[in-house]
């Protein structure tokens, strides 16, 4: 039984590694459709990949061929702690490439059980089975948006998209710093450009939307739940090419292509590897660039749902002042939210003892946790609770989760943490979450948002 069991998980995972290639767009956009490709320098790194898998499958059928469905993917998501060791072994950027490939080939564990009851919330008209998000920087090219959002993620963000496809900055140029939890990267918006996303995500789209409305009654209201294209919510981060003198047409090109796919779209302004971007922060200059943005959104037509909503991404470096000006300007043009916060140029305690501390980049992961979430509660209390506020930088619990909703976030956005924890963190983190409000008493997220700043 246990073999035969086995068996059937392998050719599943076959099966759906042949469907993916067969019907995903071509990651160099030619009529051949064919999944994302492996760089040569990775193929060590494969290896281990497809020996540990296949060694999880052939476990896994043994141990499944005993226990429920829910029991068994709880398994799966633990097992995969296991394979964590095999990714440390790579280069930071190498291993980044083999976690985005195998989510776009399914060789990641599939999340079957529902999410805790509490955990469930509406925010733009859109419900969202769990706040807790994937951020931009995981998955630049949208090549893995059905596997991560499969994995259990109320929401992925895909990006950020340039228009016009560009290198980014020389490698290396992501830096672990292990111990601290953190990492220092200076990519430089790496982009295949919007047409090459943009052909990605209308195969996703459609294959979304079909397996759902196959899957689904039209009188189930879960069929209502989550974006465009079924379960799941996709955010589009926007930015722009290194070279471009007009930032504001960059953003533009990139709604124009894109924000058909997307249930939410991002201003990126904050990366601090992109020269001059973070001048764009300023009160004059955020409010053009916001004003043509919307403009241009708001000129296309759409249907009863209307417009994606229209979110700004900003710096945890920013002065009282800066703060101020960009909340000013997000409740004078009615912003659909703000996220906050990006990477920090700065390198607060322990990790300025770090030597790796001395490389150029934006720092995220445990030691950002801090200053990203006083800049939250700041900015809270300075829209005053009128416009909602996705909370990123240094989570890596359910607690921390739970904090930056205090602090006022209605969502919350991973991406270090997770790329030292793999998919285990996910689960782990939303039980934490549902347990921290049902020890304090709240019924639901929304009322646990902005709770310290009362």
């Amino acid at each position: 039984m246990a073999i035969r069991t086995a068996g059937k998980l392998f050719k599943d995972l076959v099966r759906q590694r042949v469907i993916s290639t067969s019907i995903g767009p071509s990651r160099h956009c030619s009529a051949a459709a064919s999944a994302p490709k492996i760089p040569h320098s990775s193929k060590k790194g494969r290896r281990l990949l497809t020996g540990a898998t296949i060694g999880l499958i052939i476990a896994g059928g043994a141990y499944v061929s005993t226990v429920d469905e829910a029991t068994f993917c709880g398994w799966l998501f633990s097992a995969t702690k296991l394979v964590n060791p095999f990714f440390a072994l790579l280069d930071a950027e190498k291993a980044h490439t083999l976690a985005v490939a195998a989510a776009s080939r399914g060789w990641v564990p599939r999340e079957k059980r529902p999410d805790p009851a509490i955990l469930g919330l509406e925010v733009w008209g859109r419900k969202f089975s769990n706040p807790v998000g994937l951020s931009a920087g995981f998955d630049k090219n949208a090549e893995a948006v059905e596997g991560l959002l499969g994995m259990g993620f109320g929401f992925v963000e895909v990006g950020s998209v340039t228009p016009v496809p560009q290198e980014g900055n020389i490698k290396p140029r992501i830096f672990r710093l292990r111990q601290e939890g953190a990492i220092i990267n200076r990519c430089g918006f790496n982009s295949e450009g919007i047409v090459a996303v943009a052909k990605r995500l209308g195969a996703q789209h459609g294959k979304r939307k079909l397996e759902t409305s196959s899957s689904s009654s039209p009188l189930n209201d879960e069929a209502k739940h989550g974006g465009k294209a079924g379960p799941g919510i996709l955010g589009v981060n926007l930015g722009k090419n290194k070279t471009s003198e007009d930032a504001a047409a960059d953003y533009v090109q990139g709604v124009h292509t894109l924000s058909q796919y997307a249930d939410y779209l991002v201003i990126n302004v904050s990366s601090p590897n992109t020269p001059g971007l973070r001048m764009l922060q300023g009160r004059k200059q955020l409010k053009d660039l916001v004003k043509r943005v919307q403009a241009a959104r708001d000129e296309m037509q759409w249907g009863e749902e209307g417009p994606p909503p229209l979110l700004v991404k900003i710096a945890p470096d920013l002065s009282k002042d800066d703060l101020e000006d960009i909340a000013a300007v997000a409740l004078a043009l009615r912003l659909d939210g703000l996220i906050i916060s990006n990477t920090t140029i700065s390198r607060p305690d322990p990790v300025d003892k770090n030597p790796v501390s001395a490389e150029a980049g934006g720092l995220s992961g445990k030691p950002l946790f801090n200053l990203s979430t006083n800049i939250l509660k700041e900015m809270y209390v300075l829209t005053r609770g009128k416009i909602p506020l996705i909370g990123c930088g240094g989570i890596s619990s359910g607690e921390d989760a739970y904090k930056k909703i205090r602090a006022g976030a209605t969502l919350v956005q991973l991406y270090t943490a997770f790329a030292y924890g793999g998919p285990a963190l996910i689960p782990q983190i939303k039980a934490e979450l549902a347990e921290c409000l049902e020890r304090d008493g709240f019924k639901s997220i929304h009322e646990a948002v902005g709770a310290d700043c009362r």
